[in-house]
């Protein structure tokens, strides 16, 4: 558990698909309950960082893997390596769901991450466009080029993409700060799972970023 914070010229934070396609002010795509009331913690969390990095989903309305009659939400979808189960289509590139939730500048990002552009790929974590994490998107070379050291994370979900990211981010030798209060989950099970994952893989885990000021 990390418990000082390194010279802020080696912290960046991290939002991760913090898009209106996982809050209430979407309600036909993937809502998740106050995912729309992170932005002030993550906005919070940026100050303590030298670099802001961002990710989102960036669809297609061809994606393979949006649902229908013929293939309900979270079937399996075979054949595709990078695609895992049907989803209900959201974050289309174009449309509101796209979007970063009012309140998250788009400019305030140093480097951002577009994934599942693919119409045969929906990745979760946002350090790979596929499910193996061997296609690079780029963030892990641009924060080492950066000589970051830490991470920041927040944005939605906690269960799938927020974890899945903070692992990958693990695994890449980063110290990764999760902050609660800049995320939501989808059900508590699941979130208790993830956060248990994410403890054991050595996450540093706080409530807000007012715990940051005591690691300072």
């Amino acid at each position: 558990m990390l418990t000082k914070l390194p010279d802020k010229n080696k912290i960046a934070a991290f939002d991760i698909d913090a898009q209106n396609t996982f809050t209430p002010v979407c309600p036909d795509e993937l809502p998740v309950a106050e995912g729309d009331q992170i932005v002030g913690e993550l906005n919070a969390q940026a100050a303590f960082a030298d670099l802001r990095v961002g990710s989102r989903d960036a669809h297609s309305p061809q994606a393979i893997w949006i649902a229908d009659q013929e293939h309900p939400v979270l079937s399996p979808v075979s054949g595709h390596p990078d695609v895992d189960v049907h989803w209900p289509a959201h974050a289309i590139i174009g449309t509101k769901g796209f979007d970063f939730i009012a309140g998250l500048d788009p400019k305030a990002y140093d480097f951002q991450v577009y994934k599942g552009i693919e119409i045969d790929k929906h990745p979760y974590g946002a350090c790979y466009h596929d499910l193996n994490n061997k296609l690079s998107t780029g963030v892990i070379e641009y924060l080492c080029q950066h000589r970051i050291t830490t991470v920041i994370c927040g944005g939605l979900a906690t269960d799938y993409c927020v974890k899945n990211t903070v692992l990958q981010l693990r695994a890449a030798g980063f110290d990764v700060i999760l902050n609660l209060a800049a995320c939501r989950g989808i059900l508590p099970d699941t979130v208790a799972f993830a956060l248990t994952e994410m403890r054991n893989a050595g996450v540093t885990i706080i409530d807000c970023a007012e715990e940051l000021k005591k690691m300072l």
